[in-house]
């Protein structure tokens, strides 16, 4: 490709209300350009990268017997509606009419329709197992879109599904795509880590994640350096740091003290002086079960939190809100800031496993300006103990004691057990070897396309602009002659370009008229990997070839430029 002939409209400024590197630089080396919030159309630069990264998927998908489809994205509500995620979805599908009103929305992703396929085709065992994917556009109603490709309302999934008559069948499929999934992220070039996951909305018995570790994502993972522990904040487990005081030992009872407007853990602490660590925090919550609404209460130590997906695993509870002030002055006969366990014999109490063996700790007294000291978990109130907090900076992996580190991501990818969430509300079974009805066991897998770009942008930049990885690159080479009116430099970048070519390398040949300075900016700022300069040396047999991530330069002669580059390009 001729740079004269491609369009690329790159940008000098930095865009004001890009906010993340890779939306900034998406902007900036014109890959992208914004139609609304949260849709964008991509140039020829993104859509060479997003085919390449495609290719990769569908290379390593059909390497493990999946087959690919193209499924309808406009959705018959009832398909939805026999999962029940036609609600659960709630304002994040759009959703429209037809001109007989008929209900539709727009797919969020294909678990139902995919089910659906299955259910009128599949008959008999002999068919499974099976694995089916499709590289679609999806839409999401995102309400506060931002981050460029990150939080968007339309975008491209690769999402496949697996079939099997048995767990054990799962089990493989799953393992199948665990290791597809490696070789798709390491195959584009990205650093990543593998955690343990929360399944959420799609449900199943486990999943994994996919991350990148960049300070533009929003999740949180857990991982440990010495052992491989990773898993995302939701639901990493470990062993807490050690309170701050020793508890006392004595056997006393709970006694109450004076604790005048102070309301918040750390004011009732620091009127005590005590650490927070010595302290029971008492959150209030109304659970949803079914459709019924019932008060729960969660004990914490003073200076940990609440892990959403843990409380709802422990309880079984469907969702959860804070209570209101109202509904806690009804339940306690006393207003937050001064709330605990002790004498609490209507309402379930699940305390957190680090206040497991306190004791004589600091609770709220159920009355107005009034703490209870010495209250000792276990003895002086009943409660649940579970795993139901928030892993934080300092704590340890829980079997090794070695030390763990939070980090800020993003994630790319995501597989799921499904088990028979969507073959039960939606009828697929197949007839077994004995001829009798069983239900097919379900599994589905996801990467995000625009995510796995981000990523590498997200992880290799630079103040001069994107170092993209060579598989992903929109080219691999770009050839700069330094003076195209040079009849030499001129015939000399034509017959390497046409000779890279030949051999399957990705070459873009900058043929514009424009100073030096601002072809190696231009190049620099869009991520082409390797950089052939054609100058003064060429009269020596020369050019000098610059390695974008490395800055490094190498003087290699003419006739041997296309074998070298070949040798960086395919190990």
């Amino acid at each position: 490709m001729l740079w004269s002939k491609l369009f690329i409209p790159t940008l000098r400024e930095v865009p004001a209300d890009a906010e993340v590197a890779s939306h900034r630089l998406l902007l900036r080396a014109g890959y992208v350009r914004p139609l609304g919030a949260g849709i964008y159309n991509y140039l020829p630069l993104a859509q060479r990268s997003l085919a390449k990264i495609q290719r990769i998927i569908r290379e390593e998908m059909e390497a493990i017997g999946a087959q690919e489809f193209h499924l309808a994205a406009l959705n018959p509500a009832e398909v939805w509606q026999e999962s029940g995620r036609w609600t659960a979805m709630g304002q994040n599908m759009f959703r429209l009419r037809d001109r007989f009103q008929r209900d539709l929305c727009l797919g969020m992703t294909h678990e139902e329709v995919m089910t659906a396929l299955a259910r009128g085709e599949l008959r008999s065992y002999k068919q499974l197992p099976q694995i089916w994917y499709q590289i679609q556009t999806k839409f999401r109603d995102e309400p506060r879109p931002k981050s460029g490709l990150l939080r968007t309302r339309q975008f491209t999934m690769k999402d496949s599904y697996s079939f099997d008559l048995a767990p054990s069948g799962l089990d493989l499929s799953y393992e199948k795509h665990r290791q597809a999934y490696c070789r798709i992220f390491e195959r584009c070039g990205l650093d990543y880590v593998v955690v343990e996951a929360d399944s959420g909305s799609m449900g199943g018995s486990a999943s994994q994640e996919f991350m990148v570790a960049t300070d533009a994502g929003e999740d949180y993972v857990v991982v440990c350096r010495q052992t491989g522990y990773a898993a995302n904040l939701e639901k990493a487990v470990s062993r807490p740091t050690p309170p701050s005081l020793p508890d006392n030992d004595a056997d006393l009872s709970p006694t109450e003290v004076h604790t005048p407007n102070q309301k918040t853990i750390d004011e009732v602490a620091a009127f005590l002086n005590l650490p927070t660590t010595s302290s029971i925090k008492t959150l209030v919550l109304i659970a949803t079960f079914g459709d019924k609404h019932s008060p729960l209460i969660a004990l914490l130590r003073g200076n940990h939190q609440l892990s959403e997906t843990k409380f709802l695993a422990a309880t079984g509870a469907k969702e959860f809100r804070p209570a209101h002030p109202e509904e806690i002055r009804s339940l306690f006969g006393a207003d937050p800031g001064s709330l605990g366990p002790v004498g609490v014999t209507n309402i379930p109490i699940y305390a957190d496993k680090a206040l497991e063996g306190r004791k004589n700790l600091v609770a709220g007294a159920n009355k107005d300006d009034y703490h209870l000291l010495h209250v000792t978990p276990g003895e002086d109130f009943s409660a649940t103990f579970a795993d139901i907090r928030q892993v934080e900076a300092g704590d340890t992996e829980l079997h090794s004691g070695a030390p763990l580190e939070i980090l800020k991501t993003m994630e790319i990818g995501h597989i799921f057990k499904l088990g028979y969430k969507y073959s039960d509300s939606m009828g697929l079974t197949v007839l077994n070897e004995e001829g009798k009805e069983t239900r097919v066991i379900m599994g589905s897998y996801g990467i995000g396309v625009e995510r796995v770009l981000c990523g590498a942008i997200e992880l290799f930049h630079d103040a001069d602009g994107i170092s993209m990885p060579p598989s992903i690159a929109p080219f691999e080479v770009v050839l700069t002659p330094v003076n195209l009116t040079d009849e030499s430099q001129r015939t000399a970048a034509f017959d390497l370009y046409n000779s890279l070519r030949a051999q399957g390398v990705d070459t873009l040949l900058d043929d514009r008229d424009e100073r030096p300075g601002v072809k190696f900016k231009d190049a620099d700022l869009i991520g082409i990997p390797w950089r052939v300069t054609l100058g003064k040396k060429l009269a020596q047999g020369l050019v000098e070839v610059a390695e974008r991530r490395t800055k490094t330069v190498t003087e290699v002669p003419l006739t041997e430029v296309a074998s070298w580059l070949c040798s960086k390009l395919r190990p």
